[in-house]
């Protein structure tokens, strides 16, 4: 596996990241610190605050533990990748078949 491109490889990867998150972040963010400001006292606001840093954090501690066993996992895997690709269209087919289905007999009984 190549190495990345040091100090700036992590600052361009960290920027598009970002750009990539802005958006689902921000009005969410903005919301919680809405109603941090409306409560009555500065503890509770920074409560939800902690909380909300709490759940935006530990995911990104827990996927950065877990890259080093799923890369190892993904090496054994990548043997049966085929299979599961094959499985996996036709279910998305016989999803695709059902909802058809589903809405040609719904637009005949009305």
């Amino acid at each position: 596996m190549p190495k990345p491109l040091g100090l700036w490889g992590a600052y361009v990867m960290g920027l598009a990241f970002a750009i990539g998150w802005t958006p689902c972040i921000g009005p969410i963010l903005a919301a919680i610190l809405a109603v941090a400001a409306s409560k009555a006292t500065v503890a509770k606001g920074a409560g939800l605050l902690a909380v909300y840093s709490l759940g935006l954090g530990v995911p990104f501690i827990i996927a950065a533990l877990a890259v080093e066993p799923f890369a190892a996992f993904l090496a054994r895997f990548r043997a049966h990748l085929a299979h599961v690709e094959r499985v996996m269209a036709a279910f998305s087919c016989s999803r695709g078949l059902r909802s058809w289905l589903a809405s040609s007999r719904s637009s005949t009984a009305g």
